[in-house]
């Protein structure tokens, strides 16, 4: 027996697309890409989401912003088991759970998720961030950074402060530019 029906949850596959209600016309999901709540399923413009997928979103959503890519293998947990004394984990209905167990999971604008990648619940991947291949992403990155390993790292800075600024007064209206002073106080989370 499978794991998807041993587990009883009810989950859709892409190629019954209708099926995702907020999933962008020009967004690219291939086939083979298991969702379990497509109600909290959220795919932005440009935004493609390869082989492979799982996507256990149950009582929070899953938001993948536009222009991000995710290659084979994306896993995204937006809920966590919970622990009650004198009870066992699994007795434990999504209804008794206490709302710090389900968040959120954000992929912004402008990000590259490599293969076998997991994200885990309340992560924000922040806009032009890209994450390594095989990372395990427990704790929100800064924007434009490269992080990667088991639990995922800042690595690095993609580009310089005047690269970002460059990059972002061609491509985002003023509005939602990230100002120098931001990308300081960014930088200064991880010095040279």
């Amino acid at each position: 027996m499978n794991l998807f029906n041993r587990l009883k949850f009810k989950y859709f596959n892409v190629v019954t697309r209708r099926r995702f209600i907020h999933v962008h016309p020009k967004a690219h999901l291939f086939p083979d890409i298991k969702v379990y709540e497509a109600n909290n399923f959220f795919v932005g413009e440009n935004t493609g989401i390869d082989f492979g997928a799982v996507i256990m979103n149950t009582r929070a959503n899953f938001y993948m912003g536009k222009n991000s890519t995710a290659a084979f293998g994306l896993s995204v947990v937006t809920g966590n088991h919970e622990r009650k004394v004198k009870r066992l984990f699994l007795t434990i209905t999504d209804a008794e759970k206490g709302e710090e167990s389900d968040k959120d999971v954000i992929v912004e604008e402008d990000c590259w998720l490599g293969i076998n990648v997991t994200l885990l619940s309340g992560v924000t991947v922040r806009r032009g961030t890209t994450v390594a291949a095989g990372s395990v992403v427990t704790k929100s990155t800064l924007p434009y950074s490269v992080v990667g390993g088991v639990p995922a790292k800042h690595i690095k800075f993609y580009w310089t402060i005047e690269q970002i600024l460059e990059h972002e007064s061609a491509l985002y209206p003023e509005e939602e530019r990230y100002t120098r002073q931001q990308l300081e106080a960014f930088f200064s989370e991880y010095p040279k």
